[in-house]
Order: structure tokens, then sequence, then C-alpha cells
């Protein structure tokens, strides 16, 4: 199948072709570093991954990129509050991001910090300048919108509603139009500032992610994405500088996710209703964390609730059970019987059935059911029969992590050891109990039994030996 994107821009469902080759290039709006990043900023991230994550599964080489806003009022204003500088405040939860990132096990080929590119902004500016698209005035340099004619084409804003609307545009009575944004702020006592042709200041939001997106991945590049509160106005300016300054399309596809909301509001610093990842990592396994962020649609909004985190934690302990099972199942050897090929086909169009999903728009909770599905049949498959071809169940554990991957889950490294040594533990018991059973000791047999069964070990006597496996 081929895979289709719902792309922001054209409003539709488009198929999906690199522009170069076999590389997909991508940008993904990251952090202003200014506080500690929060769970709803997981979600954007956590999708994107995905995204890069399905791409690298269907063959494709992807470079993808996030960038740091390392200077920015926020940030200004912050270090004013803890009396520290700016580059302090940004290196501070720069590290964080950079620390919880990792913990999530989200990984990027690049990311560019703003401050290490104002050269390539003022060139930007510059350009615009130079194409009539941009203007002076005595607080900074300006984009003119009424010259970009297809201004709002991604967000559907029209230039003479947002004069009403005051939505996070720089109010300056002498600008053009009301819909001009800045470029270039000129400096404010005590505020840090780099040379420029138009004096001493920095660089305006949206100028950042046009000049360093282009730096790294030329244009046009493939995908933009980010959150759904960036459609307006930081996206739609993106293309309009971009586009006015080289003519030429800016971006193929764009991508949004919905927001993680907190009773119906959006999960926000400003707000104050936030979880700061860092504290949801003590909580919470990371790969559940992953989990729950993609289970809803990625263009959905998500609703916070614990309660649907905890329960998303016992459906990842599902997985993880089934391949415990699957090890500690006995092994066969020889040719495939009727019912375990009759499994493998189940699985193999199960997994074809997982790929269809992850190619409609990556419709991620339609291919976590697959995985449902999959534990299901193969648990159904070990009740009945008791045993399994030893090649058959490293081939189902291979594909059930390899779609686990897609989503960054069922891959810890080193817990396989731990949980050898409990399959260990396990037998060992179990092989005490069989002797307790050989010497007509049945009641402290049915004891070991019960209490193993309130952890959720289930154990089944067989004419010859004790089997057992953990409870899904």
């Amino acid at each position: 199948m081929t895979l289709k994107i719902y792309n922001t821009l054209t409003k539709r469902k488009e198929e999906f072709k690199p522009l170069r080759g076999n590389t997909v290039y991508i940008y993904w709006c990251g952090q202003t570093v200014y506080d500690s990043p929060h769970l709803g900023h997981a979600r954007t991230y956590i999708v994107a991954d995905m995204v890069r994550r399905w791409l690298k599964y269907r063959g494709y080489n992807v470079f993808y990129i996030e960038n740091i806003t390392d200077i920015d009022d926020k940030i200004i204003k912050r270090a004013k509050e803890l009396g520290i500088s700016y580059k302090e405040v940004a290196e501070r939860y720069t590290k964080e991001l950079e620390e919880v990132m990792e913990a999530l096990g989200i990984h990027v080929e690049y990311r560019p910090r703003a401050t290490e590119h104002i050269l390539e902004m003022i060139e930007l500016i510059k350009c615009l300048m130079k194409r009539g698209y941009a203007y002076e005035l005595d607080d900074g340099v300006y984009f003119d919108t009424s010259k970009y004619k297809e201004y709002g084409k991604l967000s559907g804003m029209k230039l003479d509603r947002i004069a009403e609307m005051g939505h996070r545009i720089e109010p300056n009575p002498n600008k053009r139009n009301p819909a001009d944004f800045s470029l270039w702020k000129k400096q404010k006592p005590g505020e840090p500032a780099w040379d420029s042709p138009w004096g001493k200041g920095r660089p305006g939001w949206h100028i950042e992610c046009s000049a360093m997106s282009m730096k790294y991945l030329g244009v046009p590049f493939d995908i933009h994405g980010g959150g759904a509160d960036l459609i307006f106005p930081h996206h739609e300016n993106e293309i309009a500088q971009s586009e006015a300054a080289t003519g030429r399309q800016f971006v193929r596809f764009w991508i949004h996710n919905g927001l993680l909301q907190i009773k119906g509001e959006k999960m926000a610093k400003s707000l104050k209703n936030f979880i700061p990842i860092r504290d949801a990592l003590k909580k919470w396994d990371p790969e559940a964390i992953r989990l729950y962020l993609i289970s809803t649609h990625y263009r959905k909004p998500l609703e916070f609730r614990e309660t649907d985190l905890d329960k998303t934690s016992k459906n990842l302990a599902k997985f993880y059970a089934l391949i415990d099972r699957l090890r500690a199942t006995e092994k066969r050897e020889g040719n495939l019987t009727p019912e375990e090929i009759e499994l493998k086909r189940k699985i193999s169009n199960l997994v074809k059935k997982f790929e269809k999903f992850m190619d409609d728009d990556f419709n991620s909770p339609g291919a976590i059911s697959v995985l449902f599905e999959i534990t299901g049949e193969v648990n159904k498959f070990l009740d009945e029969e008791g045993r399994i071809n030893g090649k058959l169940a490293e081939e189902i554990e291979k594909t059930v992590r390899s779609l686990g991957w897609v989503f960054g889950i069922l891959q810890r490294k080193g817990v396989e050891v731990k949980r050898e040594l409990i399959s260990q533990l396990i037998d060992l018991i179990l092989d005490i109990r069989n002797e307790l059973r050989s010497k007509k000791e049945y009641k402290l047999a049915d004891r070991i039994r019960e209490r193993l069964g309130k952890i959720g070990i289930i154990v089944e006597d067989l004419k010859d030996k004790s089997i057992w496996r953990i409870r899904t």
C-alpha cells in the first residue's frame, strides 16, 4: 500500500514520495528553552519520532532535525526572574530537554540552536528587504504581508480578520498592515543583541526556523511538523517569508499533531496545568508514556488522565508478557505443524493489517489494536498446544519487537537478562513444587501454586510435568 499523509496545506490525504531520491528531509519545530519540557511537548516529539520511525521501517533514509530556540522574549524574562543570564537559562533547560528525550528514546540527527545561526537569519532578512517584502521601523524590521499574495494559505486566516484577533502579532501602530510580523527586533536596554545592518538586535521568532531549515534541508524539503497551535501564526509566517525570499515552494507536506489537554484546555506553562516530563518519568515507564501519547490518532487532541496512562502501562505489560511466555514455553524442533503454519499465516496477515493502518496517515490506534490481535492469537495457540517450534517462537518475538519499534516500545535492553533470571527462578520453584507433589505433599504444592497465581504466574499441572505462564 502507498503511504498517504494528511497535508495541512491542502486539507487532504496525499500520496507521499520523497522529493530527492530515497531520503526524506524533515524539520520539526522544537523547544523554546525557558522552562522544563512537559508532557504536551512530549506528545509532539513522540509523534515526530513515530513518523520518522515509520518512514525508516518503510525503507527510507531519514534526515530529521529539530531546532532549539535559545533566544526569545520568554527566555529573557525568565533570566530576569532567576537573576541569571539568558545563556544560563537556555543551557539549563536545553540540558534537561536532551536528558528527558534520551530517556524517552527520542533521537534526532541534529538540534540546531538559533543563536548559532544569526548570520543566516540576517542574510535571509537582507534578501527579503532587497526583494521588497520587508521594511524597517524604529523598533525593528517587519515582513510586509500585503506583498505576499498567498498569505493565509496554510491556516485559512484572512488578513482583514487578523487585525480583529490580535493573535500573537507584534503591536506597533506604525506597521503597514496589522498582520505584519517581526523579522528583527532592535535592542532594548539590558537585552542580548547581535550586530546587523539595522543596528544591534536579535531575530524574531519566525525567521529562526526558516533560516535553519533551509540551511540544512534545502528548498523545498519533504516534511515540516509541529503542534496544531503553530499553524498560525508561526508556520503561516514561515511559509510567507521563505517563499518570498526564494520564489519557490518551501515545504511539500505540513504535519500537525493535536494537543495534549487537561480538562479541555491545552497543557501549557502559561496555564500552569502542565506535568514536567522528568516528573512523569518518575511515575511511569517511558515506553508506557510513549504508547499512551500515540494511543489517539496524532491529529486529534488527547485528554490527559492518569488512569488512562496507568491502563496503558498494564497493556504494555501484556505485550512483554507475550514475549516472556514465548521464551518460557517448551520448544520443539523439526518442521512446522499444520497449527503452527496456520498461526504463522495469521500473523503475516496481521502484519499487513498493521502496515495498512500506518500507511493511512500514521493511524497508530489501529496499528496498536493489531498488536493486541497478535497477542491474542499467540496466547490462544499456546493455551491449546502447550509448546511451539523454537524457530517460529523466535520469529514471532522478532515480529512483535519490530512492530513495537515503530512506536518506540518493546525495545528495552538489559531487561531480557532480568527476565531470564525470573524465568529460571520460577522454573526452580516449580521443580521444588514437583518434588513436593512426588512426596504427596499436595497441600503445600497447592499453596505454592495459589501464591504464584496471586502475583500473576499461572501454573498448569500436566501428566508428567508442570508448566507456567504470565497472566495476560
